[in-house]
Formats: structure tokens, sequence, C-alpha cells
């Protein structure tokens, strides 16, 4: 028999695993009644609201509920994805649809025929076309019956809205509006920061790593420096085996990888340790965009306009973003060794809202908790640390 999610959150209060939360009930009350519709197959029962959208400060338990909703669907009912995940699978079905007119159509119905509710997890968009994309492929994802919960840290009014064409995005705000049950998790405490940090993974100390960390996971025939190929690209790395990988921070975040690249690093390794990364603030700067410097396929939008603009380390504190999303989403095992301590590592620069997350990320990987969703080779080899 079925349990619901109310019943399964209730199931997790009972047994010690969760505290109960009086914000989250809101929440949970919205993807109970979007359960309900889809094991009753009500395709009506929620009038004109076809999902839910739970939005945020970081660990305030959106996943959590998300994860608690989806694993109480029935067996081929959802899809459970990250949203690089999703936005990498997008890109390959269009590949695959040259030449056929409208092919998001063409996808949505291929996703309807395998799915009735998608559930995206760390819902944000900053890159136009993708932005485009996603608008078109939620209209006719829609209109294909297609439900879908999504979890964000901003509301869906302030999707793109930091991005110089974000007008082209606004009719995909409006229709996310008027189809998405829309739920604020509130409340002062960030529940991944609850825990004691009683397995440390982040150390300032080089030769501490270097004896309890390095020496452990590598013979001395493996440290030897390298390359290997990631998405048709070389990757440097200081040593490798069949389970753990040691970069230098500029190897991963100051080479121009992305969130495909971070997605086979962790779908391949069960540990990653990544040294020598530098206090990451800095003053961000302005510039004026200028016509035909910053074109895409999609046209340059508006022109002439004083922005605020990253600074010199921003992009590589994004790829870093990005790198921890992905490695946290997939529980690998991260040993970070920094030039400072982590409250001070991003403290100024237009990326600390998207830090936040980042910084509550790898506090959760210093503790038994997240450590116990880790269960290959390497886990038995740093248990000493």
């Amino acid at each position: 028999m079925l349990q619901s999610p109310r019943d399964a959150y209730n199931a997790l209060v009972a047994n010690g695993h969760i505290d109960y939360a009086a914000q989250q009930q809101p929440s949970l009350a919205g993807l109970q009644r979007l359960w309900e519709s889809l094991v009753n197959d009500e395709s009506s029962a929620l009038n004109d609201r076809l999902g839910v959208y739970l939005w945020g400060s970081v660990g305030r338990g959106k996943t959590l509920l998300m994860d608690i909703f989806y694993d109480a669907l029935p067996e081929g009912v959802g899809q459970r994805q990250h949203f690089h995940h999703f936005m990498s699978a997008l890109h390959r079905e269009l590949n695959t649809t040259f030449g056929v007119a409208n092919p998001l159509k063409q996808i949505a119905a291929r996703f309807a025929a395998d799915t009735k509710v998608i559930c995206f997890d760390e819902f944000f968009v900053n890159d136009i076309a993708d932005a485009m994309l996603l608008g078109n492929l939620i209209e006719a994802l829609f209109e294909q019956g297609v439900r879908l919960v999504a979890t964000s840290n901003i509301p869906i009014s302030g999707l793109f809205q930091e991005q110089l064409q974000k007008e082209r995005f606004a009719p995909a705000i409006e229709l996310l509006t008027a189809h998405l049950e829309s739920f604020h998790l509130q409340g002062e405490q960030d529940y991944r920061l609850r825990f004691p940090i009683d397995q440390p993974t982040y150390f300032v100390d080089f030769k501490r790593v270097e004896q309890q960390v390095l020496h452990t996971l590598f013979a001395p025939a493996e440290r030897v420096s390298g390359t290997f190929m990631v998405n048709h690209r070389a990757l440097a790395y200081e040593a490798k085996n069949e389970v753990a990988l040691w970069c230098q921070f500029a190897q991963l975040c100051e080479q121009p990888c992305s969130a495909q690249d971070y997605i086979v690093l962790a779908e391949t390794f069960d540990c990653i340790v990544i040294t020598n990364i530098p206090e990451l603030s800095s003053e961000p700067f302005e510039h004026i965009k200028a016509r035909g410097t910053e074109d895409s396929a999609l046209g340059s939008g508006q022109t002439g306009e004083r922005v605020v603009s990253l600074g010199i380390n921003d992009d590589a504190v994004r790829r870093f973003i990005s790198l921890v999303d992905e490695l946290y989403d997939q529980g690998v095992q991260v040993v970070f060794q920094a030039c400072c301590p982590l409250e001070q590592l991003y403290v100024n620069g237009i990326l600390t809202f998207e830090f936040q997350r980042t910084f509550s990320r790898i506090t959760e990987m210093q503790t038994k908790g997240y450590q116990s969703r880790y269960t290959l080779g390497a886990k038995h080899l740093l248990t000493s640390i």
C-alpha cells in the first residue's frame, strides 16, 4: 500500500529522523494534494494548478519535502532530476530533432509518454538560450498534462531577473505563476547546520591533508600528475586512481569546465580532493554592454546599459558552486584544503547569495549524516581523518 507524503513525513518525525517544522506544513499540504491527484488519476483535481514550487533560503527543507513526495509516487509516475542534469538531457534530445518542426513539442510529448510529473531540484536559470528553451518546453509540457515540482532559492517572480534580457523570460514567469502553487519555506534555521561537524573534511593546513588524506587515498605510484579526458577535453590532476581524484582548485575551477564536466567527475569518483583553494572574495566591477561584443544567437538585447559584472574571481566561484552542487547531489565525499576558514572563503562579491548554499552544503558534507549516504570504496579509506 502506498504511503502518502504526509504519512511519510509524520513517520520520519515519529522515528526521530527529522524535526517537525510548522513552516513546512503548507508546502507538505500542497504536495499532498498534487500526490492525491496523480495517484487517483484526477486530471482536473487541481483546476489550473499543474504543480508545486518550493522556494526559500538554503537548508529550509525544500529538497527533503520534494524527495518525500517523489518517493511516495507509484513506480513509473515521476522523474526526479537535478536541474543541470535535466538541461543536459534536453540539449541531447534537441540534437536528435534536427529539421523537425516544433521540436520542443515533440520532446514534451515524449516526456509525457514516460512520466506524469517531473521534479526539479535547484531550479535556476542564468543563460538566455536555456531560459528561452525552458520557457517553451514547460509550456509544451503543461499542454501535455505533465505536472511539475521544483525547488529554488528564489521566488518565481525573481527567476532570470538579474539578467540583461530578463523581459524575454517574462512569458515563462507568467506561465509558472499561473500554473504552480508556490510556497515560501521560511524560518531562521538552516537544517543542514543543526548537526555537529563530526567528520571534518575542510582544512587550512595542507600538511594535515597530505599526511592523513593523500597518503591514505593514493599509493606513491598514483601520486603522479597527468591529464585525462572529460567530455573530450583534457583535465589536469595531481593524483588519480579508480576511486579517488586529487586536483588543485585552479585545475577544476579556473579552467573552462562546465556543469556537464562535473557530472562526469561525480559519476566517476567516490572521493575528490580539492587543494589550494584561494580566498575567493573580490570587489565586483561595472561594465557597459556593447553591441557586437556580447551577442548570442538570440541577439544582443538592450545595449549601453551599465551593469554590475563579476569580480575577478567570480567566474571561478560560479564553477566552484556548480562543482559542489554536483558532488553533494551525488553523495561524493570531498576533502577541501583552502587558504582560509570556510567562514572567510567568500564574503564579498555578487555571488554571495548563491554561495550561501555552497557554505551550507560543505558544512553538511562534514557530518556523519552526509557520510552515511556514501557507500563506496573511499568511505573506508577516510575514517581516520
